[in-house]
């Protein structure tokens, strides 16, 4: 090869792979570490939590532009932008409803963070840097839940986020990551690797038990038995585990035992209230899908026109969420918006498994999969269509296949088995 032919190749490869490769790492990472976070940043500044989002998507339609090329295709491109369409139409024929502004506004911009995380995660950004990224989020998340139960006084574990259900959501979508922590070969930091996923573990779980949270239980559950039966996940490391979060517990009640007692007093009151009221706004949401199947009641529908569907069955609460995501979206979208929401989760549950038969290290696919599987059981109990791990565990699946699917030597991404 001549030399002028070596210099246009690595010219080429260059602005192929190379062109704001690291800014889109930092915002990529930034944008799903911070993401628990968001409580903090709000009280800094009202716009802060959209800061590293809108950095990441400048600067990958800049890259992609000067790249002069579009994003690796993926069927989740094809439902997703269906789903806008239904969303669009939806809230068009709602106009007028008082959340559907702020709701659509809300809709919008996940959708399209979840095609830039997963167009930056199929070429630039490693996937596990990604998931390491969202563990520091969540572990600083979870010292923030263990801060305001220990040193604030709280009864429930709050932290960043206003609601200790959502911040359960946050910490149990993040344990399973921890597998991808630690490295799968020998290398000289593993040691120092395995005690920080230890210490990570730790606070993870400590502050998601701290939030008293029933459905994040039950995704946790979900997640662990999911790792366990995917064999990434040894029952003897399980066993330690659980005998480790054993004794913290037995120390906390030995130290704070009255404490306890009331927050869990508290919390059973709370439970049985939510069981009825739950049952109330879940029986609306079907009321509401049955009386406008086509386009639902609008983005933000369920909120505005809870009181009327409900018959005032909640004097102090007018403006709810369904706290049941599915329910929520099948209200508000339509029966063709809700079956396109799951065709989102459906294709980013099809992509996993596809990868990983494909991959030699099976930890990050596994722990994406369970990931996902914990946000899809604690929505079950949660409105949780509104906050990132959903949107970027469906990203870093369907980013993962397309990788699976390049040939060595393509430039900017590898195979999955190659990472």
């Amino acid at each position: 090869m001549t030399v002028d032919a070596t210099f246009v190749v690595a010219t080429a490869k260059h602005r192929r792979s190379g062109t704001g490769t690291p800014l889109l790492q930092v915002f990529a990472c930034a944008t799903v570490a911070l993401a628990p976070l968001e409580g903090y940043l709000i009280s800094v500044q009202g716009q802060l939590a959209k800061l590293a989002p809108m950095l990441l998507a400048l600067t990958w339609i800049v890259v992609r532009v000067r790249q002069r090329r579009l994003p690796r295709a993926h069927p989740v491109q094809a439902v997703l932008a269906l789903f806008a369409v239904v969303l669009l139409g939806s809230a068009a024929a709602h106009a007028a409803g008082p959340f559907t502004v702020d709701y659509t506004l809300r809709w919008l911009p996940f959708l399209a963070i979840t095609v830039v995380l997963a167009d930056v995660a199929a070429a630039e950004v490693p996937i596990r840097a990604l998931l390491i990224a969202a563990v520091g989020g969540a572990t600083v998340a979870g010292s923030g839940a263990l801060y305001s139960l220990i040193v604030e006084g709280e009864t429930r574990a709050s932290g960043p986020l206003a609601d200790p259900n959502d911040l359960a959501y946050f910490l149990v979508a993040a344990l399973p990551l921890l597998i991808v922590v630690t490295p799968a070969r020998p290398s000289p930091h593993r040691r120092l690797f395995g005690v920080l996923t230890a210490l990570a573990a730790i606070v993870l779980a400590a502050g998601a038990a701290a939030t008293f949270s029933r459905g994040g239980a039950l995704a946790l559950v979900a997640a662990v038995s999911w790792l366990v039966l995917r064999r990434v996940l040894p029952v003897r490391v399980l066993a330690v585990a659980c005998g480790v979060l054993a004794a913290l517990g037995l120390l906390a009640v030995l130290l704070a035992g009255q404490e306890l007692t009331k927050a869990l007093q508290e919390k059973s009151y709370i439970a049985a209230t939510n069981v009825d009221t739950r049952e109330l706004r879940w029986q609306a949401a079907a009321r509401m899908l049955t009386d406008n199947p086509l386009l639902g009641v609008g983005p933000g529908g369920f909120r505005g026109g809870y009181a009327a569907a409900s018959h005032n069955a909640e004097i102090d609460e007018q403006t709810p969420v369904a706290h049941n995501m599915y329910l929520e979206v099948a209200a508000e979208l339509g029966v063709g918006g809700f079956a396109l929401f799951l065709a989102v989760l459906a294709t980013a549950a099809v992509a996993a498994e596809r990868t990983l038969r494909l991959s030699a290290d099976r930890r990050e696919m596994v722990a994406v999969q369970a990931s996902l599987l914990a946000v899809v059981v604690a929505s079950t109990f949660l409105s949780e269509q509104y906050y990132l791990p959903l949107w970027s565990m469906v990203a870093l699946a369907c980013a993962a296949e397309v990788r699976s699917r390049l040939p060595k030597g393509s430039g900017d991404a590898r195979p999955a088995r190659d990472q």
